[in-house]
């Protein structure tokens, strides 16, 4: 018998509905398909039925990675490796449909770096990914809510990004204590562009440092009080972190790339 790994933050989707509708989401005949974590591979044999053109999944877990080779034989190409170790650009010569029910104790962190390592062109054509709810809620949280900070700004910067459902414990065995979210990105055609990545991530983290604070503070931290940047993205100082909206934000990481030129 298998038992879910703590460590690994396992919890493995087992209502067939639930299944059925992540595979529905988005067409996937004769497409390349990365699934994450594919765990007992529930999820695996419902996406072989849509006969796609191939399957790649990437597992962690030593044990599970034998039991998927047992189950699956040579109808899927299995990646025993850590998904934050691999380099997703080099490992495919088309782009993918990618699959996830994401360890929820590493799910932001798989996610960022994915955003972080886009370049110009995309790897994937969509992401079909489940995250604890909570974290589902901030990334697509809209500026002037409590939810919203430094996820959804990075996450929102290159990606378009569609709810599809809430999901229950209950899907899942063992039970996590929370919801799940199931969330669906694609990315988008027109997108501010900032050369390096780490700027936009170095601009959130500084804002929302203190996100009760007003903007003064973090603003003089990284742009010395310069009142052109002030003047040309029309930023009140009063204000707070979540009321600045998305674009002010990318524009700002720009601004924070030309002063450090």
């Amino acid at each position: 018998m298998i038992r879910a790994k703590k460590s690994l933050g396992q919890n493995f989707l087992i209502d067939k509905n639930i299944l059925k509708k992540i595979v529905n989401v988005t067409d996937i005949l004769n497409k390349t398909i990365l699934e994450i974590g594919p765990g007992t591979g529930n999820l695996t044999s419902y996406i072989l039925d849509k006969n796609p053109k191939k399957i790649f999944v990437v597992e962690k877990d030593n044990q599970l990675s034998i039991n998927l080779e047992n189950k699956f034989y040579n109808q899927i190409t299995i990646i025993n490796d850590d998904i934050l170790k691999i380099d997703e650009t080099k490992l495919f010569k088309e782009k993918v449909t990618v699959f996830g029910n994401l360890p929820y104790n590493i799910s932001t962190e798989i996610l960022s770096k994915w955003i972080t390592n886009l370049k110009d062109k995309f790897w994937f054509e969509c992401l079909v990914l489940m995250f604890q709810k909570e974290v589902a809620d901030r990334i697509i949280a809209e500026f002037d809510t409590s939810n919203y900070g430094r996820l959804s700004i990075i996450c929102n910067w290159k990606l378009d990004i569609k709810k599809i459902c809430d999901i229950k414990p209950e899907a899942f065995f063992p039970k996590p204590k929370i919801d799940s979210s199931l969330l669906l990105f694609y990315p988008k055609k027109n997108f501010i562009k900032i050369d390096n990545p780490n700027n936009l991530e170095k601009i959130t983290r500084v804002f929302f440092n203190q996100r009760r604070k007003m903007l003064k503070k973090p603003f003089n931290q990284l742009f010395n009080g310069d009142q052109k940047v002030l003047e040309k993205l029309k930023i009140n100082l009063n204000l707070r972190p979540q009321n600045l909206d998305l674009e002010t934000y990318y524009k700002l990481a720009c601004e924070y790339e030309k002063l450090r030129g």
